[in-house]
């Protein structure tokens, strides 16, 4: 017997105003999966994980977490049932301190059980143990970028929601950024992330849905989508996955991702 998957969403439509973006949306994630979400701007991408978080109300559709129809319940619920999302702006507060930024965090967490859930994420991320008394809004791009995902990991989430965990990181920094996902994954933690860098998230995915107007356009292994020659051609550059084009030459597009490839299961 197949276990039900940890997140359903079929035919999901939600929009701004007037104006349908996602036209039947759906996706299956299994325990242990990292799956990216990619596609063109405008395809819908950042809007599919507002709506399955409940930030953007579902126009058609349904979201299923734990085989339970959760389908426009409150965030603030959603998170305490182990579903997390981490924005990509706005997903710190750069006037508080690292410490503090975690106890905001923790305030999901029952109170007997907060200090031991900001113990495990100072064992996760020892760099922000080393600085608790800093204000975020002085960290650099990529350790603000750490922060954000350790503020939602305090939570305890079964699935984290990240849109676009890269974006305006240097070469370095999102070297950092996506090891630690590996790292995540590992403990156990599904991730579903939307992610411009294509050929990177799929190099560590165990799954690629690709969004195009809306819609469902490719789905399939990252590893199957990034040789997908039709997948490469509309989405990924057009260069061939081995050729050392200019798209491909550098650190922050290989799909090689050394230190960041996600390991053989």
């Amino acid at each position: 017997m197949t276990a039900a998957p940890l997140l359903e969403v079929e035919g999901l439509e939600a929009g701004y105003g007037e104006a349908l973006v996602l036209h039947g949306v759906s996706l299956r994630v299994g325990a242990g999966e990292v799956v990216s979400i990619i596609g063109p701007n405008g395809a819908g991408k950042s809007t599919f994980l507002k709506t399955v978080y409940g930030i953007l109300p579902a126009r058609a559709g349904s979201v299923r977490f734990r085989d339970e129809d959760v389908t426009g319940i409150r965030t603030d619920r959603l998170t305490r049932r182990g579903l997390n999302f981490v924005p990509q702006t706005d997903n710190v507060f750069p006037t508080l301190t690292i410490a503090e930024n975690l106890q905001i965090g923790s305030l999901a967490v029952p109170r007997g059980d907060r200090r031991a859930a900001i113990e495990r994420i100072h064992d996760l991320f020892p760099l922000l143990h080393e600085r608790p008394r800093q204000r975020a809004g002085t960290l650099s791009g990529g350790q603000r970028k750490l922060l954000a995902l350790a503020r939602a990991l305090v939570t305890g989430p079964d699935l984290l929601l990240l849109d676009e965990p890269s974006a305006g990181l240097s070469p370095q920094a999102m070297d950092q950024v996506f090891e630690k996902l590996v790292e995540v994954n590992g403990l156990g933690i599904v991730i579903v992330m939307v992610e411009q860098n294509a050929r990177r998230a799929l190099a560590i995915s165990d799954r690629g849905l690709v969004l195009d107007l809306g819609r469902n356009a490719h789905e399939g292994s990252g590893q199957n989508l990034l040789h997908d020659p039709k997948v490469v051609e509309l989405y990924l550059g057009g260069a061939s996955v081995g050729g050392a084009s200019a798209t491909t030459a550098s650190s922050s597009t290989s799909t090689s991702t050394p230190g960041g490839m996600k390991p053989p299961t």
